[in-house]
């Protein structure tokens, strides 16, 4: 795909981006090869590759899921404001 000077003017405009008269040609030329160079990536064929997020494999760390602090509710609610029933208090915002 070749963009022209005026397609190249409208993308600079629609992107806010100030571009003087005699940078539109050039402009055109490199984005025209970089859109080129991205139709080539659609003749690779993909059949059968399984899509993925990192080219190196990577898995979790699991651990177990224990409560590894508690008991405590009293010192949490110690600078509370007003509290009830062992829970933040809080007035009411939505009707």
């Amino acid at each position: 795909m070749s963009l022209d000077k005026a397609t190249v003017a409208k993308i600079a405009h629609l992107a806010r981006i100030r571009m003087p008269d005699e940078d539109l040609d050039p402009m055109a030329s490199e984005l025209s090869n970089i859109l080129q160079f991205v139709e080539q990536l659609s003749e690779v064929d993909t059949n059968g590759v399984a899509p993925m997020t990192s080219v190196a494999a990577q898995g979790l760390r699991r651990r177990e899921d224990l409560v590894t602090d508690g008991g405590i509710q009293e010192k949490v609610l110690a600078n509370a404001p007003e509290k009830a029933s062992g829970f933040y208090a809080v007035p009411k915002v939505v009707e």
